[in-house]
């Protein structure tokens, strides 16, 4: 609401909007998917677009890149990039994580190495009870695909897990991860503050969900 004191004249709106950037106009009629190396490129009038950082935006055929399509398709008479989640990952998969990928992959690591699931209450029974019945599939899963139980903790004292542990993760998991998979197992991973539930849900041993109510259970109770 304009300040009385500036009549018609708001000083905020108009400094706002004067610093904005100015967006693109929109300068192709027709989007679509071709098939590339890696997956499928997003195609503006039958020329593949590019990101910031001017490589082909190539992305895994699938939901994913229909849906990176389909915010080209929506756009207007100007581009806005706040109406486009989906090739902002993109963007940042390709430009951030191509050439990082190794750098990545060691940070999913280290939470592997302070897992969230591994760090228990003493009490109350009830908070125990919870976590217990909520994380206690998962670690035993982890104990059982990697061929090493992890160490389990009470309180939030460091308690490093054993270094074949992460060895083993980093062995069976990350030979061919393709860069967007690894950005989505990083980013549950940070989210959650544990690799052990992004493994489990890359490796479908539970759903998004249950990922989620897992991660908040401290937080809920």
């Amino acid at each position: 609401m304009p300040d009385p004191t500036w009549g018609d004249i708001d000083p905020i709106r108009a400094a706002a909007k004067a610093s904005a950037p100015e967006r693109p106009k929109r300068f192709y009629k027709e989007v679509g998917l071709a098939e590339a190396e890696g997956g499928v490129v997003l195609v503006l009038d039958g020329r593949p677009a590019r990101t910031p950082g001017r490589r082909p935006l190539v992305m895994p055929a699938g939901a994913f890149a229909e849906a990176a399509a389909e915010e080209w398709r929506a756009q207007g008479e100007t581009i806005n990039p706040a109406t486009m989640p989906v090739t902002r990952a993109a963007n940042t998969v390709i430009d951030g994580v191509v050439d990082q990928m190794e750098a990545v992959r060691d940070e999913i690591l280290k939470y592997a190495g302070t897992d969230l699931l591994c760090y228990r209450a003493d009490n109350p029974e009830a908070l125990c009870a919870l976590q217990t019945q909520n994380w206690d599939p998962v670690v035993d899963w982890v104990a059982q695909t990697y061929g090493h139980r992890p160490v389990l903790a009470g309180g939030v004292m460091h308690t490093p897990q054993p270094d074949a542990l992460i060895a083993a993760i980093r062995d069976a998991d990350f030979a061919e991860m393709e860069p967007f998979a690894l950005a989505g197992l990083y980013t549950v991973t940070v989210l959650t503050g544990s690799a052990f539930l992004a493994l489990a849900l890359k490796r479908g041993l539970i759903d998004a969900d249950a990922v989620w109510t897992a991660a908040h259970v401290d937080e809920d109770w």
